[in-house]
């Protein structure tokens, strides 16, 4: 695909509620309301695909997948990609970083260009 991505210079007001819901399976109420507010207010800073994927070891989905084939195509037609939202991960830990929503424009990106830098928040 020849198509570059192109991203939004700021989350659309769905991927909180839609982060939220994902970091309610993994963490107490108190602390995804936190969260989620500390999303809100953080500047948008860039990393690269790969190093994404990386970091919160999960695995590249397909280009057939039903979510990465919407948003190949988003991009295909020259829409904006929203930018992604994550918890930071601790090394020391073990934690990997958590993407709390945009896993599948994470994954469409990497198929465009796996250097890409994709727009994101992260507390």
């Amino acid at each position: 695909m020849a198509a570059k991505e192109h991203w939004k210079t700021e989350p659309d007001d769905h991927d909180y509620p839609a982060a939220s819901d994902y970091l309610s399976l993994i963490m107490d109420k108190g602390e995804v309301t936190n969260a989620v507010a500390a999303l809100r207010k953080a500047s948008i800073t860039h990393y690269k695909a790969k190093d994404l994927l990386r970091a919160s070891r999960l695995e590249l989905l397909p280009p057939d997948n039903v979510h990465v084939k919407k948003d190949l195509g988003k991009v295909q037609a020259g829409n904006l990609l929203s930018p992604v939202l994550l918890l930071r991960g601790r090394v020391d830990a073990d934690v990997p970083l958590t993407v709390a929503d945009g896993f599948h424009r994470i994954c469409a990106s990497y198929r465009l260009d796996e250097d890409a830098d994709i727009p994101c928040r992260i507390v």
